[in-house]
């Protein structure tokens, strides 16, 4: 018996979808018949996204959206719902980093990170939440979809990224208790904690001589692309995930493994 996963009549709200895995989320989704909404602070860079989704078949909106100011989420999000539909599907992506050593971390840079990373992700959840959970009450037949993006970086420290890995640590625990409080409402919270994955934020970087060295000390000596989560998107997405719940998903290629 074959399962064939299907996402027409979906409403998904991509955090983060102005470029890197972000983008990828938001066309993946697409090609699997969601509707699409498009969330960034780079309207440009959405539009253009949105314009591909529609050249290939697809359907996407665009709201702008700074997850480190609060009125601008709730305000992203009832536009959104507005635009497109009830959200069923919410994939919380954005995110920022810095490299330096812990003993060079400003309080701006601090702030910079945590309020992207833990605070902005959880504002998020909480106000989409909040209208998954009235409407599950209205119709508890209602299944909703949270997929937090984490990294491998929240499960173990990496150099010279340490707020980072602290702030994605907290993703992975926000996870785990928003999946306890909110899944009787048919709510599933589940994450994803991807390792190297070269986008165009950082391909050049893999480039360079220190990237080649840190791609020599991977267990398989590569790194990933965005198309190497498409299918961990769609099965925590989808309505047939119904008992993964609070589960946190590595894709490393077996880096925290080593």
């Amino acid at each position: 018996m074959g399962v064939e996963v299907n996402f027409e009549g979906k409403i998904a709200l991509v955090t983060g979808a102005s470029s890197g895995l972000g983008a990828r989320f938001a066309k993946v989704l697409a090609q699997a018949g969601a509707q699409v909404v498009l969330a960034s602070r780079r309207i440009d860079r959405l539009k253009e996204l949105r314009a591909e989704i529609e050249s290939e078949g697809g359907a996407a909106h665009v709201v702008s959206l700074d997850v480190t100011d609060y009125a601008s989420i709730k305000a992203a999000i009832a536009h959104a719902e507005t635009e497109a539909g009830p959200i069923d599907i919410l994939i919380n992506n954005s995110g920022v980093s810095t490299t330096q050593k812990l003993i060079d971390v400003t309080p701006d840079d601090y702030a910079y990170v945590m309020d992207t990373n833990q605070r902005g992700a959880f504002f998020v959840a909480q106000e989409a939440a909040k209208r998954m959970i009235a409407r599950h009450k209205g119709d508890p037949r209602k299944q909703h979809r949270i997929v937090n993006i984490a990294s491998v970086a929240g499960l173990r420290v990496l150099p010279q990224i340490g707020i980072y890995c602290m702030s994605k640590a907290a993703i992975i625990h926000m996870t785990k208790a928003m999946a306890v409080e909110w899944g009787r409402f048919g709510i599933n919270v589940n994450a994803i904690c991807p390792g190297y994955i070269s986008t165009e934020i950082n391909e050049e970087y893999f480039r360079t001589e220190q990237g080649r060295k840190l791609i020599d000390m991977l267990p398989r000596r590569r790194v990933g692309t965005p198309e190497d989560l498409d299918g961990l998107l769609l099965l925590l997405a989808a309505e047939e995930s119904r008992f993964l719940n609070g589960t946190i998903v590595t894709a490393d290629d077996g880096l925290s493994a080593q």
